[in-house]
């Protein structure tokens, strides 16, 4: 299966994007190591274009949700995490018991921390948005600095 990439410039640096003719699979800090290399193509497709304007859109404070067919790769537990991510709403944080809780298993922060951690669609997928139990921000794969830039963006205080 071909797979096109493309990066784009953001306020706290790049992001990798690679999508299939029909879906968004990862939104990256780095590039994507589990990907194959002969099947990359650096160049865009619809799907990339779509999600490059959307987050433009995004970064310029004019879009707080997002229309962009996904289809990361996951666990079924990872998936149903990353699927209640997406209802975390825009200026909003969680911590990872509310999550675990919204999920039906408020015993499961680890887990849920675990699979948030593991998410391949940054930002779209707002893992950013899962702060510590105490309000304090936690590990995040773009840095502490992309994650604070980000829920500043979003509104978020302190």
């Amino acid at each position: 299966m071909t797979t096109y990439c493309q990066q784009m410039t953001c306020p706290f640096g790049t992001i990798h994007l690679y999508a299939s003719e029909q879906h968004l699979k990862a939104l990256l800090f780095k590039p994507w190591a589990k990907v194959q290399t002969h099947e990359v193509i650096n160049s865009s497709n619809p799907v990339l274009d779509i999600t490059m304007s959307q987050l433009e859109e995004y970064f310029l404070g004019t879009r707080q949700t997002f229309d962009i067919p996904l289809e990361p790769s996951g666990t079924e537990f990872q998936q149903k995490v990353w699927q209640t991510l997406q209802g975390i709403p825009f200026g909003e944080t969680w911590n990872y018991g509310q999550l675990a809780e919204a999920i039906g298993n408020k015993n499961a922060s680890r887990a849920v921390g675990a699979a948030n951690g593991k998410n391949p669609i940054s930002i779209i997928v707002p893992c950013h948005r899962v702060i510590g139990a105490n309000g304090t921000l936690t590990g995040y794969a773009g840095g502490l600095t992309a994650k604070e830039w980000l829920l500043k963006h979003e509104g978020r205080k302190g």
